[in-house]
């Protein structure tokens, strides 16, 4: 009678596994994740097959919002980008500018301030006191808001504005917050500001959502100051870990582009509250550059807010970068906490470094993942031997995301350069168009070099036996990570 049983089952399950991995070649994805899948699928028994179920499945055919209310909500920021006259450029900065409008609808702004923070506590302090600021409203959205003493400095400067009157509205993602008690923001919802998470994880819905997070770290205030980039608002984040200090990137922007912030947010809303926020006071007329007085400081880069998702028809983001990285004639230099690049990045990247651009790769020296981080490191052969420059950031753990290339094009956003940030999460990133912040974020990079070592193919190839195979065997699974 068992040995009736186990076949039966040992059937069953080989007829469920067959099925999924047909279901994966039909589903026409990337055949480097579709081998994976497959290898995990047949040599994780049981395991694979749940990882699959919670993790593989493909949601790209959904969409969030309708064309309908997305022209809606985009009519005010296009009629101010309709009114700019110098924002068109000559060259590849113009290409990558109409990509992004063509295929994310991410309108090109001229004329913005750009504060950029190396340090996450200069960037709250300056947070909270763009939050005491405000006049109208407050748009927060972060993956990661703690429970700890930074969280709660947040949340109580956050209620004071909401007594004063202003409206205040929070999205965070619910996997990112998954060990905060809901107290913590049902304290917020008591005070009148409202509170969302993004996708809830929950049974039976669970698959279709666990493996899409919202990465974005996102904030608005008044529609006239924004901030992007990778802080999360955490302890850690400040204050470092007990082996080394939080390294990170984060950019506050004063001027039109933070419609493009705005834009952003409010479709992130839309999805998880399903109103449809598009009054003009969430888009105010701000003054272009030939309105100002002279008397007044004002900036002049260009900036573009471009978001990309797991559930678009294009990778937007992984492509721009792409371009990006094909046009530079000079230099690309990039800060990452995660390397495991997609074919189209990998390639360009070593294509880049043999024709005799200097390519720099800044990752951390010590992961905060062991698993992903020995996924990085199987990549370091493929770029080591185009002839890229690897450093490996020493002073702490390095979260920045950046990339400069040739003093014209630069970004600084939520996107980590691997597979999850290319196809799984909800992403966001500025790109600037403009000698002066370029050359400002390519001296950060430069300034970070210190705290690094450069990796020669010689203290490479040294490493031991063992690590090479286990980098090995994790590269075959590191479009799942």
């Amino acid at each position: 009678m068992n040995d009736i049983l186990f076949t039966v089952f040992y059937f069953t399950y080989m007829l469920l596994i067959l099925s999924t991995v047909v279901f994966v070649v039909l589903d026409n994805r990337n055949p480097v994740k579709a081998m994976a899948w497959i290898l995990v699928l047949f040599f994780l028994p049981v395991v694979g097959l749940i990882l699959y179920f919670f993790l593989g499945r493909s949601n790209r055919k959904e969409r969030m919002i309708s064309k309908k209310g997305y022209s809606r909500l985009i009519k005010r920021p296009m009629s101010e980008y309709q009114m700019q006259e110098s924002v068109e450029m000559k060259s590849e900065k113009s290409r990558i500018m109409s990509f992004f409008r063509n295929v994310n609808k991410a309108l090109p702004f001229e004329g913005n301030d750009i504060e950029i923070f190396t340090d996450a506590r200069s960037m709250f302090l300056s947070l909270l006191r763009t939050i005491y600021n405000a006049r109208h409203h407050i748009h927060i959205e972060f993956y990661i808001i703690e429970d700890d003493a930074v969280g709660r400095m947040l949340r109580d400067a956050l209620i004071d504005k909401a007594r004063q009157g202003v409206k205040i509205r929070v999205l965070y993602d619910d996997v990112g917050c998954w060990k905060v008690n809901h107290s913590f923001f049902e304290t917020m919802l008591c005070e009148g500001i409202e509170v969302q998470s993004f996708l809830k994880v929950r049974f039976p819905v669970f698959t279709s959502k666990v493996n899409y997070r919202n990465h974005r770290k996102i904030v608005v205030v008044d529609g006239t100051v924004g901030y992007i980039g990778g802080m999360n608002i955490a302890y850690r984040y400040l204050y470092g870990l007990s082996w080394g200090i939080w390294r990170d990137t984060h950019v506050m922007i004063s001027g039109r582009a933070v419609y493009g912030l705005q834009t952003a947010f409010l479709t992130d809303w839309f999805a998880v509250d399903r109103s449809l926020i598009t009054a003009p006071e969430y888009f105010p007329r701000m003054l272009s550059l030939s309105d100002r007085s002279d008397d007044l400081s004002v900036g002049n880069s260009i900036a573009q807010i471009v978001t990309s998702d797991p559930v678009g028809e294009w990778r937007d983001i992984m492509q721009g970068y792409v371009m990006a990285i094909n046009s530079a004639k000079n230099y690309i230099y990039i800060q990452t906490p995660y390397f495991l690049p997609t074919e189209p990045v990998l390639t360009a990247l070593q294509t880049a470094a043999l024709s005799g651009v200097d390519v720099r790769i800044m990752i951390p020296k010590r992961g905060d993942s062991l698993i992903i981080h020995k996924g990085t490191l199987s990549y370091i052969d493929d770029i080591l031997e185009a002839g890229v420059k690897v450093y490996l950031y020493k002073k702490g753990f390095l979260h920045s995301k950046l990339m400069v290339c040739d003093d014209e094009i630069s970004t600084v956003g939520s996107t980590n350069m691997d597979f999850r940030s290319f196809e799984h999460n909800f992403e966001a990133n500025a790109f600037f168009y403009g000698r002066k912040t370029a050359l400002a974020i390519k001296e950060i990079f430069c300034n970070d070099i210190k705290s690094c070592m450069h990796l020669t193919r010689k203290i490479w190839n040294s490493r031991s036996g063992l690590n090479k195979v286990s980098e090995s065997v994790i590269r075959l699974f590191s479009p799942l990570l």
